[in-house]
């Protein structure tokens, strides 16, 4: 399949999702059914705005391509398919609500195997869209985007219920050890106020650092159209984006949308993951 043609199409989807979100405010904020956490249950009026925004751009690929949106219901086209749209219309909805920066438009396309080959994150607050497509490296802009070299200090970038978390204090002790050891002479910092895919590009934006979530046993830990996107844009930048036993995230669970079972872990390079798998008993 050429892909170059459903890059522009995830592209332009995107930047105009995300230039609506730029000029909205939340509207009519109610739950949902989710996970355990309340990013996974908030919905807007703006996230539907968003999604039908987006569908209706990307409904001329229907015919061959699947789809699974976090607003509606899967229909299990991705087992149908050789490739599906993995789409969050509004990842951050929290941040969102607050006005702070940390939400985005999030697309992939992903096959069926699992694999994402394209990857397209806009960012409203900064106008900025980042865009991969397998193979081709990463993009801000439409311009060739490359990682900045590592300062000294290492930053654990998360959601803010991480805080709540029963080793939260463990996991701020066992990074300033790894810190130490990778020779980071700033210690830690922490930043927990983003959705899944900004921490993920704050993670590219601010080497070295990561952003995780351990596996536990009830729902949550995030969903697939959380991390398809971002899970490319590692990929072309030379991250580390895996599962938290440095797998393959499962991008097309077949049993659930959501990624408790194995965790997540997104790292600006492969050792620094390594340091964490390592330290850490999932």
């Amino acid at each position: 399949m050429n892909l170059d043609p459903l890059l522009s199409i995830a592209i332009e989807a995107a930047k105009t999702a995300g230039q609506m979100i730029a000029r909205s405010r939340p509207q009519n904020v109610r739950r949902k059914e989710g996970g355990e956490s309340l990013a996974s249950q908030v919905l807007t009026e703006v996230d539907e705005q968003s999604q039908k925004i987006i569908l209706e751009i990307l409904e001329p690929t229907f015919s061959a391509i699947g789809c699974l949106t976090e607003e509606s219901e899967d229909d299990r086209s991705r087992f149908e398919k050789e490739f599906f749209w993995c789409i969050d219309p509004l990842d951050g909805t929290l941040p969102f609500i607050d006005a702070i920066p940390g939400y985005a438009v999030s697309i992939a396309l992903v096959a069926r195997d699992g694999t994402p080959h394209i990857g397209a994150v806009y960012d409203p607050i900064e106008q900025a869209c980042y865009h991969a497509v397998r193979g081709g490296g990463l993009y801000k802009n439409s311009k060739p985007w490359k990682m900045k070299a590592p300062d000294t200090t290492l930053r654990l970038i998360t959601d803010r219920s991480f805080e709540a978390h029963p080793r939260f204090f463990q996991t701020l002790d066992t990074l300033e050890q790894i810190a130490a050891d990778l020779g980071f002479s700033g210690g830690v910092q922490t930043r927990m106020t983003g959705g899944a895919a900004m921490n993920a590009i704050w993670v590219l934006e601010n080497a070295p650092a990561c952003y995780f979530k351990f596996p536990k046993v009830g729902k949550g830990g995030g969903s697939l159209w959380d991390f398809a996107a971002t899970a490319c844009l590692f990929a072309e930048a030379g991250g580390a984006a895996s599962d938290f036993f440095g797998d393959p995230l499962d991008l097309n669970r077949a049993d659930s949308t959501f990624m408790n079972h194995r965790g997540i872990l997104f790292a600006s390079d492969s050792e620094l993951a390594s340091q964490i798998r390592a330290r850490f008993e999932a």
